[in-house]
């Protein structure tokens, strides 16, 4: 997984990440709390140990943490068809393509870390 971390004196810190993983850099940028990575990182860590998967509802994604992997999901997934189907007159459709990312935690792990040092840095 590539990736890229930007600190932009306009909007803060940003996090690029390959096409595929897209989302997954606008959940840290935009989502995830600086304050809450630690707490996250303790949490992912005793994950395997548990039955249970760590869910993190934003405003615009979707976080699922299972003790295989990370799951992203953009919330426009869940909208019900009723609400897409006025738009099929127009000819236009829900183009789903980023709005979901999976990431292993061998990738994911090392890079919240380096994201959580990169975001402390002064």
């Amino acid at each position: 997984m590539e990736y890229q971390f930007i600190r932009d004196p306009l909007s803060g810190f940003r996090a690029r990440l390959n096409d595929e993983h897209a989302l997954i850099g606008r959940w840290l940028s935009e989502e995830l709390a600086h304050e809450r990575i630690v707490s996250l990182l303790t949490q992912l860590e005793n994950l395997p140990n548990q039955k249970e998967e760590l869910v993190l509802a934003g405003k615009e994604i979707r976080a699922t943490f299972t003790p295989q992997e990370a799951l992203f999901e953009s919330h426009a997934l869940f909208h019900e068809s009723d609400d897409i189907a006025q738009y099929q007159e127009d000819a236009l459709a829900l183009d789903e393509s980023g709005m979901m990312a999976v990431c292993g935690y061998e990738d994911f792990l090392p890079m919240l870390i380096e994201w959580a040092e990169f975001t402390t840095a002064k």
